[in-house]
């Protein structure tokens, strides 16, 4: 790994402060803001969803080096993408109300609509339910649906309490989060119902969920400036919804189990938890700060461990476990709006782009629009040694 983007560069254990002098910037970006990205499960293949009305996808090579491949296009703003388990199809979901595939595999040119709502669509995500490779699109028409790729009409639709804001996958674990704060807990072995369902433990506006790499919970982000650590199950307490769980160690409930819980009761495991960033003292007033919105949470998939980006224009890596700070980056020119760690953790992805938060107003064709590209190296999203482990 110390050759990646060829640096020599490494991390050191007693320092917090990170360094952004090796990140590389991704050749031709889209033109407008930048909304999400996603790199592909098998490959270092990277997508990017774009105001612009495109898809792009770049291949990277481990010098840094990054080359477009593929583009498609929507009737709006795309605001969500992702690619099928296999790496051969990518998904685009926005503002035309219409969720558009890209077959990659089939050396395919142009995308093919496969989902279709009556408001747009937010968020996309490739998921498995019963052995099935499925789509599920969450809209602002307050419903999430479930896509059969071989079929037209939507193979269910879940219908909740409010607009969908973000949406995150792992294994069985589905987490929606949605306007007045709602978070949504899907078990996909039944995916038509809600295995539980709470309100958010931060008081202001849900803007990102992302799900822990073993699925048992999932991470907050709000337009205040905090991050909240949430488990499905409880650690302490034997659960009625699962018989099979095992109290001294939290397991997925995602290995078949069926079961129905609304509610607060999430609430009540010590090791929930919450805490400030994203805040940029006010210099010469005590204990003030401005405080910037939380845009993006990304996990990495060997370590656990995550990131935090945000409106502020930096970004952060924490040990949830060790309740921790590992790593903090300076500011980049600009609000981050997306973030995505490759498969193997050592890219980690982050657009510097105008995330909306001021509305259409204080959009600028002088504010930056790039995406950039960090190499993971040495300790810098390890876990903190001797920390507490679950």
């Amino acid at each position: 790994m110390s050759t990646l983007f060829g640096s020599g560069a490494s991390s050191t254990a007693n320092s917090t402060q990170g360094d952004i002098s090796k990140d590389v910037q991704v050749k031709d970006p889209p033109e407008d803001s930048i909304s999400d990205l996603a790199f592909s499960p098998v490959s270092d293949h990277l997508a990017v969803a774009s105001w612009d009305k495109k898809v792009r996808i770049y291949e990277i090579d481990q010098q840094g080096n990054s080359q477009g491949k593929a583009l498609f296009d929507h009737e709006g703003p795309v605001l969500s993408c992702c690619w099928s388990k296999d790496g051969t199809k990518v998904v685009g979901g926005g503002a035309d109300k219409a969720a558009r595939m890209l077959d990659l595999g089939a050396g395919g040119t142009t995308a093919q609509q496969v989902a279709v709502h009556d408001q747009p669509i937010r968020c996309v995500e490739m998921i498995q339910v019963q052995g099935t490779h499925m789509l599920v699109t969450g809209s602002w028409d307050k419903t999430v649906k479930y896509w059969d790729l071989r079929q037209a009409q939507p193979a269910a639709t879940l219908q909740l309490q409010e607009r969908v804001y973000d949406m995150s996958v792992r294994d069985q674990l589905l987490v929606i989060g949605t306007a007045d704060r709602y978070i949504n807990m899907i078990n996909l072995n039944e995916p038509t119902k809600m295995y539980k369902t709470m309100q958010s433990p931060l008081k202001y506006q849900t803007r990102v969920v992302s799900c822990f790499t073993d699925a048992t919970g999932f991470a907050v982000g709000s337009i205040e400036g905090r991050c909240a650590i949430q488990y499905v199950e409880e650690k302490d307490t034997r659960s009625v919804y699962n018989p099979d769980y095992n109290t001294n160690q939290r397991k997925p409930m995602f290995g078949g189990v069926s079961g129905h819980a609304t509610g607060t009761n999430i609430a009540t495991d010590s090791s929930n938890f919450s805490f400030k960033c994203h805040r940029v003292p006010v210099p010469g007033q005590r204990d003030v700060a401005n405080v910037y919105s939380v845009n993006a949470i990304s996990f990495h998939p060997q370590h656990g461990t995550f990131s935090t980006a945000g409106s502020d224009g930096t970004f952060h890596f924490w040990d949830k476990d060790a309740k921790h700070r590992l790593k903090g980056y300076p500011e980049v020119g600009g609000s981050i709006s997306a973030t995505e760690f490759n498969r193997t953790g050592n890219i980690f992805a982050y657009a510097v782009s105008y995330d909306w938060s001021k509305g259409y107003a204080h959009n600028s064709p002088q504010l930056p629009n790039k995406i950039m590209l960090h190499p993971v190296v040495g300790d810098e999203c390890k876990p903190r040694p001797g920390g507490k482990k679950r």
